[in-house]
């Protein structure tokens, strides 16, 4: 998902009363819940990068350690203030357990949003490379951006006010899952909606969260996507083991895509590309194959 989203998500989780239990919270809570993104530096590759995000800072070590670097940082940061009298006299003790505690149960929150959209993750780096998918939000959602952000804004407000601010975080997280529950059982429906097509992937698309864009496979590297066909030619009319030794550019993104195909390029070669991005908006996931990477 979008940082707005885990951003929104992590501040939630500390206005729902988590806050309350050490100083310097919040930033544990809203910083753990963006940070195993870190691995966003790597899109300096290009096109290679896609084979590195998503996996390595978002597996099992680095739930580990990533929280306690951050709350390390957070302990030391507090220490640092203090010893130069420039702590707020307005903040909690800060307790690096809880610190430790709080961050992991925001960096948590990161892979399990992130699962929910056809992208995909690889939830086990680095003991197995395995993408997972959930198929059932957009990676930018802007339904939960009203819901999340309205519901922060009004915690905090309340907060202001001296009010009860607790419950409404809360029901707002309850949303949260209750939301994701009915899109995963929206993306089941489209999947199983007519046996015989077959629908291989049913993924959501922007701001229409009722509606799931159908990618049927008619062979190695032919699809159907809402009907129209994609696929010039079948993938075994392409020396991609070549290809992948040849092109740094070409391994990644096979070893990242789901619904690979290719199509002609207007240079007369080739354009390896995903299903799952055809559109427009998926102009930039592809790679470009000379003309004797395939035989018509």
């Amino acid at each position: 998902m979008d940082n707005l989203t885990h951003s929104l998500v992590g501040a939630l989780i500390g206005q729902a009363g988590l806050k309350r239990k050490t100083g310097l919270a919040m930033p544990a809570l809203i910083i753990g819940a963006n940070l195993p993104d870190v691995d966003a530096t790597c899109t300096l590759y290009g096109i290679e990068s896609l084979a590195m995000r998503r996996g390595l800072t978002h597996g099992p070590i680095a739930w580990l350690i990533l929280p306690l670097v951050l709350a390390a940082i957070l302990w030391g940061f507090d220490r640092w203030q203090a010893k130069r009298g420039k702590r707020p006299e307005s903040r909690r003790p800060v307790q690096f357990g809880w610190l430790c505690a709080l961050a992991f149960i925001a960096c948590l929150t990161h892979p399990a949003l992130d699962w929910l959209n056809s992208y995909g993750i690889r939830l086990l780096e680095p003991f197995s490379h395995r993408w997972f998918y959930g198929d059932a939000l957009f990676i930018v959602d802007v339904w939960l951006w009203a819901g999340l952000g309205l519901a922060t804004w009004q915690s905090l407000k309340l907060e202001r006010q001296g009010r009860y601010f607790e419950g409404i975080a809360r029901a707002a997280l309850l949303g949260l899952l209750a939301y994701v529950a009915a899109n995963l059982a929206i993306t089941q429906v489209h999947e199983r909606s007519d046996p015989s097509i077959g629908v291989d992937i049913a993924q959501p698309v922007p701001a229409a969260f009722w509606y799931r864009q159908t990618l049927v496979r008619e062979g190695e590297g032919i699809w159907l996507v809402d009907g129209r066909r994609y696929g010039a030619v079948p993938l075994s009319h392409c020396d991609l083991v070549a290809t992948r030794h040849r092109d740094p550019a070409a391994a990644a993104f096979l070893f990242w895509s789901r619904a690979p195909f290719v199509e002609r390029a207007p240079s007369g070669g080739w354009l390896l590309r995903d299903a799952r991005f055809a559109g427009s908006r998926g102009a930039r996931f592809s790679v470009a194959l000379p003309a004797s990477a395939c035989r018509p």
